[in-house]
């Protein structure tokens, strides 16, 4: 009996999970690679960050999904390099081999080289940053509402910057606003008037993929939320006490939260191939990587190029190229020569404003306002894996659309022989 053709898929963020999806029914057998035993949705971390939803809201155990997929394993581990000379994939936990290969491994924040920014800020691309954005926030208010006689300390722990004009850095924004007005029920003794929440742009426009009307109508929602739109504006520096622009102006601040940017995970360019300035492999037309026709590179890991730019490290993207490398693999595994070429079809984008708001711009549906709401909210329900989730997500959704509170504001990495 004859082996049966290996597929590793290294990531299991959506574009790894639709090709593993996509290659399930086939006489293969697959192995996915992640550092961690869950698939997470990305999207949604904002509002774990921001207390209206839970870790398993927003995350879906790998092995529950594909359960009725014998073919199927995870191997969970970090890897460290790909031996595409050798059909190897080098983990921390032992190598594994593999006929075809697919490179989906994501992105983790770019910091354009500032050490400082990195060392200083916060990310938001994982779980355990999302929940230090959260835990942090609210000890920013439990130690304000302590420093009665300084006023400008309070201030730098009341100061929130979020730095980056696309949808996290305006849902995050957006966000963080409802949140304070929640706080301000709750702490008589702070002055809300000495909150500052800033969202900073360095280009001339946030959400660069709306329309004109639709940037305009998310800066006038987000002011109206006592959010200051700051766009032409750059980073130069950051300390733990500080932000500094590149202007000279110093923002007092503990909080800077970075959503200025991503780049390829590493191991994407231990191929050895041609990358670009953000690590991101550049593939041929049937996304397979260029002297490695057994290995395939999706989503953030991608430098595909379309109407003379590169595509934008966006899920619709990864799921689109992941549905076509698992069809071209199959070809392969078929002993089909002809594979197919890959042509994005772009069905518009969308961000939340904060509850009740959002913007939509698909084709010729191109909306702001409650209406682009709900249609983000049934979408991203859609999206979610899990009947759980729909479920959970939604109740808590409804809930906070009633009653505006959020009920996840619980610190958890207090070390309980130490004070708050």
């Amino acid at each position: 009996m004859s082996k049966k053709p290996h597929i590793v898929i290294i990531g299991a963020g959506f574009g790894g999970l639709a090709a593993a999806k996509k290659l399930a029914g086939e006489n293969v057998d697959i192995t996915i690679v992640d550092r961690v035993n869950y698939h997470l949705f990305q999207p949604l971390l904002y509002q774990l960050s921001t207390a209206v939803l839970s870790t398993d809201d927003i995350s879906y155990p790998i092995r529950a999904m594909f359960r009725d997929n014998r073919n199927v394993e995870l191997f969970m581990a970090k890897v460290t390099h790909i031996d595409g000379a050798h059909n190897t994939v080098h983990t921390n936990h032992g190598d594994i081999t593999y006929d075809y290969l697919v490179v989906a491994a994501g992105a983790k924040t770019n910091f354009f080289g500032m050490e400082n920014v990195m060392k200083y800020s916060y990310g938001m691309k994982t779980i355990q940053e999302a929940l230090h954005i959260r835990n942090h926030t609210l000890h920013m208010f439990e130690r304000a509402n302590k420093q009665q006689d300084d006023e400008a300390e309070r201030r730098r722990m009341l100061t929130f910057v979020c730095v980056g004009g696309g949808p996290t850095g305006v849902e995050e924004a957006g966000a963080l606003a409802e949140l304070v007005a929640v706080q301000r029920k709750e702490y008589p003794n702070l002055n809300f008037d000495e909150v500052s929440i800033k969202l900073i742009e360095a280009t001339d426009k946030i959400l660069p993929m709306m329309p004109p009307n639709l940037r305009q109508h998310t800066i006038n929602v987000l002011e109206s939320k006592g959010v200051e739109v700051m766009i032409n504006t750059q980073v130069a520096d950051c300390s733990q006490d500080d932000l500094t622009l590149k202007d000279g102006t110093v923002i007092p601040t503990r909080t800077v939260i970075w959503a200025a940017g991503v780049r390829a995970h590493d191991v994407a360019a231990t191929i050895g191939t041609e990358c670009d300035r953000a690590g991101r492999i550049k593939v041929g037309p049937t996304l397979q990587v260029p002297g490695y026709p057994n290995i395939f590179a999706i989503g953030d890991n991608a430098h595909f190029e379309q109407g003379g730019r590169p595509l934008a490290t966006v899920a619709p993207v990864a799921i689109q190229q992941a549905n076509l490398a698992a069809t071209n693999i199959r070809h392969l595994v078929r002993g089909e020569s002809q594979l197919e070429d890959f042509v994005y079809h772009d069905h518009g984008s969308m961000a939340t404003i904060g509850r009740c708001q959002a913007v939509v711009n698909w084709g010729f549906l191109k909306i702001g306002g409650f209406f682009a709401w709900c249609i983000w909210m049934f979408l991203h329900l859609l999206r979610l894996e899990g009947f759980h989730a729909d479920v959970t997500v939604g109740t808590k959704w409804m809930w906070n659309f009633l009653s505006g509170t959020r009920l996840g504001r619980i610190i958890t990495n207090i070390n309980l022989e130490d004070e708050a």
